[in-house]
């Protein structure tokens, strides 16, 4: 069936809902997946094949950066100014999840006018996907199901025959990256080019310089899965440079929010869209970059730098589960060259979290997080039904039970000291793997192996006595070791996996340890976001578009206003309902 026919409404039931991350069997693979793309992606970075057959001079390079931009006499595909002088760009991130997130947001991104607390706003005449376009991992299917029909659908193609259309350009996440980056390559740095939906794809390669207006320019940055950024990238981002006029200001989109990750022991990737931001500075031309975009972290955040001028905004709202925000701090130290973490030399050296030019009472204004700290925190709450969110990893937790259990009836003391230790490792493996390491990781670890030990010693010596008390089952090993492992499997699940959910509220209450698996746990789809651009003369207005509530799957029905027209196939019983998380934001051109 063509990706432009929709399926009934009865095959649409069966399109992905929101990922199951917690299912054994997608741990196993997403496992097998990650340890393979750090053994070898490094020795087989298709970035570096691209640019070798993508060999033209740089100033072909710096004629596709400007290909859209006013003047370029590209009739097709040029970013034209609205009547007040102004373009318009898109931006959203972390979207290929549940269909019907990825596709509740595609239909807004699709409207060619969007009215907002008043705003009009206009569609973006480019589009930019800020990474994961696809979860869990790569594949022809989740590109298929999980992006390209939901788009397609939002935004029908009302030229499937030309390459006319807003352009689309995208940067890879690391779950486009785990299949070597093959098939995002295929997609979107294709000769010919993607139709998705009404949009089309231009780009070359995995990373992209574009030309918006005479005075701003985006640059988007490809680090892999290593926090890399490879020479040819350096070496092409340095042409873009050397051609871009002196004064020009620069909005630098990375795969990753940098800033937000500055506890985390070895993280570099702050490093690299610095390292990507020092490129532009060096050429000693007075560019600036006032403006730094990121998805990554499923919610809309937003922090200002002490210049007064930079903003720093996280925006991934694009369809993945929702990540939580009262673990944010109210300010970010940047000033720590000598841990890795500093901008463009000193430039900054403190964030602080934004609060909305605009509030809605002057004497309330609210931070520039979305959801609130109050919505994560009850949200939250959701991790004591843990179990009824994933049972099949609590039976996994029940059959590790098991084999504890086993240990400590038969080899008391040796098995109740190699329980406690295998927990413990086991926990601090996991931890250190999310976290990166220190003492408070060796101490909640610790913690969470002594209450599950614990839960072990007592269900195992429980049903062993029990089983042979009232069951007289000493007489029938084979019957007592399959009841016992029955017994240990599920009702050790059914504790180990409500312990789970409890570690997982307390450490990311109290910790600030375990955000992204006390979330994923629970596979949100509410409070989806993207960005809007206006941007005129010397100045970008933002507006931070919100959606508090996705329809269910039953919950839609065919459009049936279409009438071949490049409307919505899919519309939502009860209108979608859009607002303004914050501003809007209005970012200007620094001075000197």
């Amino acid at each position: 069936m063509p990706a432009t026919v929709p399926p009934p409404l009865e095959e649409l039931a069966k399109y992905p809902t929101m990922t199951r991350w917690f299912r054994p069997g997608l741990l196993a693979k997403l496992l097998w997946r990650v340890v393979v793309s750090e053994l070898f992606g490094q020795y087989a970075d298709r970035r570096l094949i691209v640019a070798a057959l993508d060999t033209v001079s740089d100033d072909e390079l710096i004629e596709r950066a400007q290909q859209f931009a006013p003047g370029s006499g590209n009739e097709d595909c040029t970013l034209n100014p609205d009547p007040e002088g102004a373009v318009w760009i898109d931006y959203v991130a972390d979207l290929g999840d549940g269909f019907d997130a990825t596709y509740a947001i595609a239909s807004l991104l699709a409207q060619e006018t969007l009215t907002i607390a008043g705003h009009v706003t206009r569609r973006g005449q480019i589009l930019m996907m800020g990474g994961d376009e696809v979860y869990p991992n790569a594949s022809p299917e989740t590109y298929q199901r999980q992006l390209r029909d939901p788009y397609d659908w939002a935004f029908p193609d009302p030229y499937p025959s030309s390459s006319k259309g807003p352009p689309v350009y995208a940067i890879p996440g690391n779950h486009d990256w785990y299949d070597g980056l093959v098939l995002f390559l295929a997609l979107f740095s294709r000769k010919e080019n993607l139709h998705l939906g009404g949009w089309r794809s231009h780009q070359r390669r995995s990373y992209f310089a574009l030309r918006l207006t005479e005075q701003w320019w985006v640059w988007a940055v490809d680090a892999q899965l290593e926090d890399d950024v490879d020479q040819p990238q350096r070496d092409y981002f340095s042409a873009i440079a050397r051609g871009m006029p002196a004064g020009t200001n620069i909005i630098l989109c990375g795969p990753e929010p940098g800033w937000l990750y500055t506890l985390k022991q070895g993280n570099k990737s702050l490093a690299v869209i610095d390292y990507v931001g020092w490129i532009a500075l060096n050429k000693h031309k007075g560019f600036k970059i006032p403006l730094v975009l990121s998805g990554d972290t499923h919610h809309y955040s937003r922090y200002i730098g002490d210049d007064g001028v930079t903003q720093f905004i996280t925006s991934g709202g694009g369809g993945a589960f929702l990540h939580s925000t009262h673990q944010l701090r109210p300010t970010v130290d940047l000033d720590r060259e000598k841990e890795g973490f500093s901008w463009l030399g000193g430039r900054v050296k403190k964030l602080s979290l934004g609060l909305d030019p605009n509030p809605a009472t002057a004497a309330s204004p609210r931070e520039a997080r979305y959801p609130t700290r109050d919505e994560s925190l009850s949200m939250l709450t959701g991790n004591v039904k843990f179990v009824a969110y994933n049972p099949g990893f609590a039976i996994l937790l029940g059959c590790f039970y098991w084999l504890l259990g086993l240990a400590v009836v038969h080899f008391r003391w040796d098995g109740i000291c190699a329980a406690a230790v295998a927990l413990f490792l086991g926990f601090w493996f996991y931890t250190k793997r999310q976290e990166g390491g220190g003492v408070k990781v060796v101490a909640l670890s610790a913690a969470n192996a002594v209450v599950h030990a614990v839960a072990v010693i007592v269900l195992a010596s429980f049903f062993d006595r029990a089983n042979a008390k009232y069951l007289h089952l000493l007489n029938w090993p084979r019957l007592s070791f399959l009841l016992f492992a029955a017994e240990m499997i599920v009702v050790g699940g059914l504790v180990a996996g409500a312990l789970f959910g409890i570690y997982l509220y307390i450490s990311s209450r109290w910790w600030n340890l375990n955000h992204n698996d006390a979330f994923s746990a629970m596979r949100l789809d509410s409070h989806r976001n993207f960005l809007r651009m206006r941007i005129k003369g010397d100045e970008v207005t933002i507006y931070p578009i919100g959606l508090d509530r996705v329809p269910r799957r039953d919950a839609w029905r065919i459009n049936s206003q279409r009438a071949g027209s490049p409307a919505p196939v899919y519309v939502p019983t009860s209108p979608l309902a859009p607002h303004l998380i914050e501003g809007p934001i209005t970012v200007h051109s620094p001075l000197g």
